[in-house]
């Protein structure tokens, strides 16, 4: 693979995740919008592409903080929905309590 093939095949992998990582946080900036996105098809990164060109890097290192931020939100929020959760199971609805009945009939 030449140099100029090497470094567009770096681009356009890095293209592709940082689409993937975009997606998320646009999917995280709309709350509503997650109900009408289909489940995304994991990244598999490229094998035969060999070392990341140096010139690179920057932009990687910029895909990756923007994925962990995304992660730290999506586990905030998970938490967050957790403990919703939690306090909406503690919240009487008015409706009588539903126990088990027992009739005795050797009576």
């Amino acid at each position: 693979m030449s140099g100029g093939d090497w470094r567009n095949a770096w681009s356009d992998a890095l293209d592709e995740l940082e689409l993937d990582v975009a997606s998320v946080e646009a999917m995280l900036d709309d709350e509503h919008r997650h109900a009408e996105t289909p489940p995304a098809s994991l990244w598999k990164p490229p094998t035969e592409l060999g070392a990341l060109p140096l010139e690179l890097r920057p932009r990687a290192d910029e895909i990756l903080t923007r994925q962990l931020q995304a992660a730290e939100e999506i586990a905030r929020r998970m938490t967050a929905t957790r403990q919703q959760m939690t306090m909406t199971k503690k919240i009487e609805t008015g409706e009588a309590v539903k126990r088990p009945v027992y009739v005795d009939r050797a009576m």
